[in-house]
């Protein structure tokens, strides 16, 4: 079967959705399809090209044994709402472009954001009389209603009937959380096209070679042995609301001491609310944060080998419209999570489930200042919820890859069997 994945994001980009593109490719190109992505240059989480890709509008190459062909695309300095609507865009119009070019395949992968890819995805299986299954990582007009991106207004409702029209024209419309299935449930797609496909385990990096143990680790991290330390890495945005991080340490110096124990807390990454939390940390100078850059495969095992608790992040009113990814990978390094999330979010549901951390509500800094200075007093808790980390097994790439594959087999009516049933719950409800 000839496939084609199209999205605005791919390896080399190492966080967000780019990872999980390149492994989806590379699995089905393991399993003998003939495998392509459509893709942009890469920019994520820094928005900023290469040197050497700006101002090309194409480039063809081999990654892993998928062709890789990327497309130019507009990429502000600063991604404010309306310049990554034209972000977007530019990348829909000019990749719609690439896709007329190349054969036709027997079916795309759509991975939105962007939400748009949904309609320039109608009318080139409509010219190429192919079908597309809509792979939706983010309920992006939701999130940007809810984040108060977006006033409702003319824009809004655009929005909307462009997830309306990708909804009713895709051949399947899959999501990786419960609540996503929700939401399409409400949206009015049909039982049929509903298709649950969560992001998967990825293996966690290991730790560089002179970082392998946690003394070590903490060394190169200026962390001391003693110390807690809760680590967040990842992409920097404006829904994950890191400031909380900063203002909890803030308050951590203010409360009676506990005895010998202390907390450091670690913020690596890259992306457009950066400039933002350098603001909180020079506001609040002296707290004891690391803001670190993005990190390569080898710091981010050396981080989290060194960690005692991961912190994962989410604005109050985001929480339904996006789940984290990465809490899979901490879970999968065997680190308990202190989650900043809406009650009714699918992260706090998640954690209450699991059992592996507790969740804080969303502007509450003095509530994680305690927990987190709770947590340095003693570590049973944190044993408690380490044992339970193990949750995460239930996301390994062997239960959801296959399944993806047989959802595609039935878009493209190669297949004369349905989907295999899904798991009751794999994420909470």
């Amino acid at each position: 079967m000839n496939i084609v994945l199209w999205g605005i994001n791919y390896a080399p980009e190492s966080v967000g959705i780019a990872p999980f593109n390149r492994e989806l490719c590379e699995h089905l190109s393991a399993c003998g399809h003939r495998v392509s992505a459509v893709t942009s240059f890469p920019y994520y989480p820094h928005w900023r090209k290469e040197p050497g890709d700006r101002g090309r509008w194409h480039r063809a190459e081999l990654i892993g044994g998928v062709d890789v062909y990327r497309c130019w695309c507009y990429v502000p300095a600063m991604a404010t709402t309306l310049r990554r609507i034209a972000h977007e865009l530019s990348f829909g119009l000019v990749s719609l472009l690439r896709i007329l070019a190349l054969p036709r395949a027997d079916v795309y992968v759509v991975v939105s954001p962007p939400l748009g890819l949904g309609f320039f995805a109608w009318i080139a299986t409509t010219l190429k009389r192919s079908r597309f299954v809509f792979h939706v990582q983010d309920l992006q007009p939701d999130a940007a209603v809810g984040l108060g991106m977006l006033r409702r207004g003319w824009l809004v409702r655009a929005l909307y009937g462009l997830e309306r029209l990708a909804y009713a024209k895709a051949a399947m419309v899959s999501g990786i959380s419960q609540g996503m299935m929700a939401a399409f449930y409400r949206k009015g797609v049909p039982a049929e096209k509903r298709s649950l496909l969560p992001n998967w385990l990825r293996l966690a990096p290991a730790p560089a070679s002179g970082r392998k143990n946690r003394a070590d680790a903490r060394r190169f991290f200026g962390v001391a042995d003693d110390a807690l330390l809760a680590v967040y890495a990842g992409n920097l945005g404006r829904k994950q609301g890191l400031e909380i991080v900063i203002e909890a340490a803030a308050l951590l110096r203010t409360l009676p001491p506990a005895g010998a124990a202390r907390v450091a807390l670690i913020i690596a990454g890259d992306g457009a609310a950066r400039s933002g939390i350098e603001q909180c940390l020079r506001a609040h100078p002296g707290v004891n944060v690391q803001l670190l850059p993005l990190l390569d495969d080898d710091d981010y095992g050396a981080l989290l080998g060194a960690a005692d608790v991961a912190l994962i992040t989410q604005t109050g009113g985001s929480g339904q419209f996006f789940f984290p990814s990465k809490l899979i990978s901490v879970l999968a390094a065997g680190l308990p999570v202190v989650a900043v999330a809406d009650e009714d979010s699918e992260l706090a549901g998640a954690v209450r489930a699991g059992g592996f951390g507790c969740t804080v509500r969303p502007g509450h800094a003095a509530g994680l200042a305690s927990v987190l200075r709770r947590l340095g007093e003693s570590r049973a808790e944190l044993d408690a919820w380490g044992a339970h980390t193990g949750w995460v097994r239930q996301f390994s790439r062997e239960a959801i890859l296959p399944r993806f594959q047989q959802v595609l087999l039935e878009a493209a009516r190669v297949s004369g069997e349905k989907p295999a049933d899904e798991p009751e719950a794999i994420l909470p409800a």
